[in-house]
């Protein structure tokens, strides 16, 4: 079953020691996204480089990740993105992908929105749950990232999925479609209507397209060693 914690499908973020030879203890840190999601992407990005300061500074967190469907009956045949958009909203869907292409452009991420695909992202979401339980979670996302807003893969095709987990170095998939559906079923649930949203141990939940500052900040916030008292 994939729990709450994802304890067994999760990455470590190596830490270190602090003064006294203290070991820090991990905090566990969930993100909840879908790899056709922009905003989970470029947060995505930004809890890295939160994550990337925290360790630096001696803390230690789990990440692992959960999922969420922005399109859960589009069929895994897949059709272009924008053709999706604008069937959805009109003309403006040109103006929007243009300004969130300009965000991410300037985190240093290429969407190219025009070679995008919609499609069913379920078997995407069993390809993480099973790269994660192998340790390899945080590339998995970063690859299905890529390939779906950079590089026009369909990450609803079991072919393409199967190559990305080649790539990768992920074995056949450890978990099953059930566990998937139940952990689907969990994060809407919860509440969660849209994403990313960000889990903090401890701590805080933090919901859209967030500064790393405020990651950061939730960060050392989920950790008892560094509040005041």
């Amino acid at each position: 079953m994939i729990r709450d914690t994802a304890s067994d499908r999760r990455m470590t973020v190596p830490g270190g020691t602090r003064k006294g030879g203290e070991v820090p203890t991990a905090k566990r840190v969930q993100l909840v996204l879908d790899v056709m999601c922009a905003w989970s992407y470029l947060g995505y990005n930004r809890l890295l480089h939160a994550l990337s300061q925290y360790r630096a500074e001696g803390g230690e967190a789990e990440l692992s990740f959960r999922p969420y469907q922005l399109a859960p009956h589009v069929s895994s045949r897949g059709e272009p993105v924008l053709d999706a958009l604008r069937r959805g909203f009109g003309e403006a869907a040109a103006a929007e992908t243009k300004r969130v292409a300009a965000v991410a452009a300037d985190e240093g991420i290429e969407l190219r929105y025009d070679r995008a695909i919609a499609t069913n992202t379920f078997e995407a979401h069993r390809l993480i749950a099973s790269a994660s339980h192998q340790g390899l979670g945080e590339p998995m996302v970063e690859r299905l990232f890529r390939a779906h807003f950079t590089d026009g893969v369909n990450v609803g095709d079991p072919d393409a999925l199967a190559g990305l987990a080649a790539e990768v170095g992920v074995t056949a998939p450890s978990v099953s479609a059930d566990e998937v559906r139940a952990a689907l079923d969990e994060v809407k649930s919860s509440g969660v209507t849209g994403i990313p949203v960000f889990r903090f141990e401890g701590g805080e939940t933090l919901t859209g397209f967030q500064p790393t500052e405020a990651l950061l900040g939730a960060l050392r916030g989920a950790d008892p060693s560094r509040r005041g008292g």
